[in-house]
């Protein structure tokens, strides 16, 4: 039965009042499961190879088994026990082949993650605004040095040194017809700013696929309406932002922010290529016209600049009402204006300059080092900031004491670092290999890949560290799983015989399990020492001038050893990093399995809301959420009956977004099942300020009930460490895992270790689900008894 078909029949019969008697249908349950990360069929959901669709498209979709298609008319032949329906949301992340493109997105993903990290607030304060500004701020820096790298390919190593030095242009023949020869001299588009105007094709065209992917996304993603919130009497109790009816409706912010970004990516390259003329037009005995217009080029792309930063910090999200209002005049105003400056700019540079000859580098050294500053000084910024915030309401479980927001930003700066100074790397060495016929990149690309084997060793020690704590860890599950299990080692003891084997592969799977929990740890030292050897990066190539292994000659032996080492392996480092980026793209363009395995890392990170960066991979939620609060909405109105929310894992996050989303009075009628959920392990250390304590305490009184299932040996799922309101705590104590030490009656063969997942074949899951569906009633929600302790 479809939602319209549902919808008639609520029309056609009358829709039953709170208080009027419940029929048949009215006893009608249905469990609305929702998969997690990774994807999966609806078949394998349902257990049935037999599945029909009845609502959504080939994107995301609710599914049902065929015989289960029309269930709402057969009440009677579910009586004690629901009706299985699967929404299917995989396709939002891997879908088709154009997924693999979002790779080269990855570091503007993770700088929105940060803008979600911020710490949790008593209430909403200038310090919280100052946050989500400096994050914008930071993505903004990331646009630029993306498009900075573009030009330091094409214009600079390319057009510049390339083409303009006789030899290399003659072994490129695709570079013949922009080439000078021995003399100097050449063609048409030898001259040095007709070479950068053309090649400033290059970046343009970067800047121009960017915006095409978030306008392609933005129409499909942001433009999903979610459920109109009705006001209602205890509509105040629902104080979380995932609760307000604009959170998952940011089609305004994106449009203005990619405006922006997109603006900003060409004026970095109006600029790369306007300034390089007007430069030559100040030397002495230059055109004084030329000079002229080169001055009010570069106040035009100053007015630009301070245009594009005054629409990134003017507005952040609204939340608070369902803004529908699109900014068209500057959505096009600004792009259409850039793009304008950087034809000016190529035409300025093509103009006729026979004297005017290419030699050394172009200035990115300054380029890079200031874009590199800036982007310390907004993380560090941030932090402080973030820890403002964060002592006026301290948790001792929110990762890194407040700061994973801004660590998590140093990360992404330091991720686009290295993949724009790879790229750059990668083809310097195709135009010229070891030949020295050009200088090659900025030096200050070159110290930052020689930062990157000490940040490995450092990386390295770390490891070390986590391993010899998880067999210390694994010694203590040991003795555990010999009391979990009650094993015996002598003969005629009571219990179950000991398989030393067994034991240890228990053991170690939950020692590996916690190793999530020292994830902040991680994060906290890599990105510091990030932090640190970027900053020793520039200041090593502003106060030298030369590639470190050049800068460390004359020194001690084992100094310019180092240094040597560092260059040449991180040099490698980073062109391997790159050639794998580009193979694992290509793989997951073409294979459809490599897709669904790069799709957990979107699934992951890309829940939330484009709020920092527009070029960001889309956030499936803002699809996903409204599915599902639809659904629910839709079908408790029609018919009455009871209804359970089923997540597992990332799907356990979808769930509990939905509820948020739904009017109080239908969130009522909803109990909340839970399994293999990272809701508190790893949402609410990580975004304390919507899945802190509060928030999910919050949940758990507006829901009818909620309970919680998790295994020790989970590296994911976690419990979520509340307790009274639905009678018991909402977590059950952790499951065994696996079900059966050794072989018996009701495991003849040895049980698996599930992990994370098959929660559904631990009779448990089955008797969670019908305490719920008990406790739940049709129509009118049962009165709430007292809180009172969690069981044992």
């Amino acid at each position: 039965m479809t939602l319209g078909n549902q919808k008639d029949e609520q029309d056609r019969t009358g829709a039953r009042g709170p208080a009027g008697p419940a029929t048949a249908a009215d006893e009608t349950a249905l469990e609305l499961l929702v998969h997690g990360v990774g994807g999966t069929t609806p078949q394998e959901m349902l257990g049935d190879p037999r599945t029909v669709r009845v609502s959504g498209d080939e994107t995301a979709a609710v599914f049902r088994r065929v015989e289960d298609a029309d269930a709402e008319r057969r009440p009677d032949d579910y009586r004690g026990k629901p009706v299985p329906e699967a929404y299917v949301w995989s396709n939002l992340t891997s879908g088709n082949g154009s997924r693999a493109l979002w790779l080269l997105l990855l570091p503007f993903m993770v700088v929105n993650i940060a803008h979600w990290m911020r710490p949790d607030a008593l209430r909403r304060s200038g310090a919280v605004r100052l946050y989500g500004l400096l994050v914008r701020l930071a993505g903004l820096t990331l646009t630029v040095l993306f498009a900075a790298a573009a030009c330091e390919v094409a214009l600079d190593l390319t057009a510049w040194q390339c083409a303009g030095t006789a030899a290399c242009g003659a072994r490129r023949a695709w570079l013949g017809f922009l080439s000078v020869d021995a003399h100097g001299d050449g063609g048409w588009w030898s001259q040095p700013g007709r070479r950068l105007a053309l090649a400033a094709l290059v970046p343009t065209a970067l800047t121009a696929l960017l915006w095409y992917l978030s306008h392609r996304t933005w129409n499909a993603y942001e433009s999903q309406l979610p459920l109109p919130h009705q006001p209602e009497p205890d509509d105040g109790e629902a104080n979380n932002a995932l609760g307000r009816p604009g959170f998952w409706y940011g089609r305004r912010l994106v449009a203005r922010l990619r405006a922006a970004h997109s603006a900003a990516g060409l004026l970095t390259v109006a600029a790369a290529v306007g300034t390089s003329a007007a430069r030559h037009d100040r030397a002495p005995g230059g055109p004084a016209l030329l000079d002229l217009l080169g001055w009010v080029l570069i106040g035009a792309l100053l007015a630009g600049a301070l245009a594009v930063i005054g629409v990134v910090v003017h507005r952040g999200r609204s939340e608070n009402t369902l803004d529908v209002t699109l900014d068209r005049a500057l959505v096009r105003l600004l792009p259409y204006g850039a793009l304008l400056l950087l034809a000016l700019s190529m035409v300025y540079a093509g103009w006729s300059r026979p004297q005017w000859r290419s030699s050394g580098r172009l200035p990115g050294d300054a380029v890079f080092g200031g874009i590199a500053l800036v982007e310390a000084a907004a993380v560090v910024a941030l932090a402080v900031v973030a820890k403002v915030i964060y002592r006026r309401a301290p948790d001792p479980r929110t990762a890194l004491r407040g700061l994973g927001g801004p660590a998590t930003a140093m990360l992404a700066c330091a991720l686009g670092g290295v993949m724009t100074g790879g790229i750059a790397q990668r083809v310097a060495d195709w135009l010229d290999g070891t030949s020295g016929l050009i200088d090659g990149p900025p030096v200050l690309l070159s110290w930052q890949a020689s930062m990157i084997p000490p940040l490995l060793v450092v990386l390295a020690a770390l490891c070390g560290a986590l391993v010899l704590r998880t067999a210390r860890l694994k010694k203590r599950e040991t003795a555990r799983v010999a009391l979990d299990y009650h094993l015996y080692d002598r003969p005629g003891t009571s219990g179950e015989p000991a398989d030393p084997t067994r034991t240890q592969r228990i053991a170690g799977t939950r020692a590996r399990a916690a190793l999530t929990d020292k994830a902040p740890l991680m994060i906290g030292v890599v990105s510091s020492v990030t932090l640190l050897l970027g900053a020793l990066a520039v200041a090593g190539a502003w106060a030298t001038g030369e590639v470190p292994g050049v800068a460390a000659e004359g020194s001690y032996s084992v100094v310019q050893g180092a240094a040597d080492t560092a260059q040449a392996l991180g040099s490698w480092l980073i062109g391997f990093g790159f050639i794998l980026f580009v193979t694992w793209g290509r793989r997951a363009y073409k294979d459809p399995s490599a897709r669904r395995t790069i799709g957990i890392l979107w699934d992951v990170g890309t829940f939330w809301p484009r709020a920092a960066h527009p070029f960001a991979p889309p956030c499936y939620a803002e699809r996903a959420v409204p599915d599902l609060t639809w659904r629910m909405a839709t079908w408790t109105r029609a018919t009455g009956g009871r209804l359970i929310l089923s997540g597992h894992s990332q799907g356990s996050v979808l769930a509990a977004a939905a509820a948020w989303q739904l009017p109080p009075s239908v969130r009522k009628r909803v109990g909340l099942l839970t399994y293999g959920s990272p809701l508190e392990r790893l949402y609410g250390r990580w975004f304390p300020a919507h899945f802190g304590p509060g928030a999910l305490a919050a949940l758990h009184r507006q829901v009818d009930c909620w309970r919680n299932l998790y295994r020790e040996t989970d590296p994911i799922g976690g419990p979520i460490r509340l307790s009274g309101g639905c009678g018991p705590g909402v977590d059950h104590p952790a499951l065994p895992d696996p079900l059966a030490y050794g072989r018996t009656a009701e495991h003849p063969l040895p049980a698996p270790i599930l992990g994370h997942g098959d929660y559904q074949a631990d009779p448990v899951f089955a008797q969670e689900r019908a305490r719920l569906l008990a406790r739940l009633r049709p129509g009118v929600p049962q009165p709430r008894p007292e809180a009172g302790p969690p069981e044992a």
